[in-house]
């Protein structure tokens, strides 16, 4: 999570976490508090994968098909980091060089309402799109469509970078995830030694209606 000696981004009009604030009541009843950020959370990446499954039915031009994806791909990289992020989940991450020219990625989120419909769309999006560019990547390699090839992992590698940089600010750092799965078997461990210590032991109860021996 970010310190409090993290700058505030230069387009930072609203500070983060201070939404909730800015909004209007009678809008946080509505199915979707943000209708028009979640069509665009859409829109953009699938507008590239459309374009670039049907862009052979409209032109022959590689260059072309391959500007316009790219745009789209673009839009799309740009909304989801710095706007769909932050009001439909609460998270954001985002990049900065200190005074002594040293890079940090800081991955942050706030504790709000988020509206479950949101979130829901917010993540399928995130995780299903990368998902068909990872599909388009084995067609276009086994076809030995090269041009296109490039094309793909300019895609993967946009879609990857929101969705690692989402998924850490949503589970936290790597030394946090695995801080918190061994607490967790440690926990677990404990809890089963201690069941079996004070669970009371049931011996067998004594067989019946078994003759003695030597008995006729």
């Amino acid at each position: 999570m970010a310190s409090a000696t993290v700058p505030l981004l230069d387009d930072d009009t609203i500070p983060f976490g201070e939404e909730d604030e800015m909004r209007d009541p009678s809008i946080a009843a509505q199915k979707y508090t943000h209708p028009y950020v979640t069509f665009f959370h859409l829109f953009f990446r699938g507008a590239a994968i459309v374009i670039y499954v049907f862009c052979g039915w409209f032109s022959d031009s590689f260059i072309t098909s391959f500007v316009f994806v790219v745009l789209f791909l673009s839009a799309d990289f740009w909304t989801v980091k710095n706007i769909s992020g932050r009001l439909l989940v609460g998270l954001r991450w985002w990049n900065y060089v200190d005074d002594d020219g040293k890079s940090h990625w800081v991955f942050e989120s706030k504790n709000s309402r988020i509206n479950k419909h949101e979130q829901r769309i917010f993540w399928l999006g995130l995780i299903l799109c990368p998902l068909f560019w990872g599909l388009f990547f084995l067609v276009a390699l086994f076809g030995l469509k090269f041009k296109w090839l490039l094309l793909v992992m300019i895609a993967i590698a946009l879609n990857a970078a929101n969705l690692y940089g989402y998924i850490k600010c949503n589970f936290g750092a790597n030394k946090d995830l695995n801080s918190a799965a061994t607490d967790f078997m440690k926990t677990q461990l404990f809890k089963n030694a201690v069941d079996m210590m004070t669970k009371p032991s049931t011996a067998p109860p004594p067989p019946t209606n078994v003759r003695p021996t030597g008995v006729v």
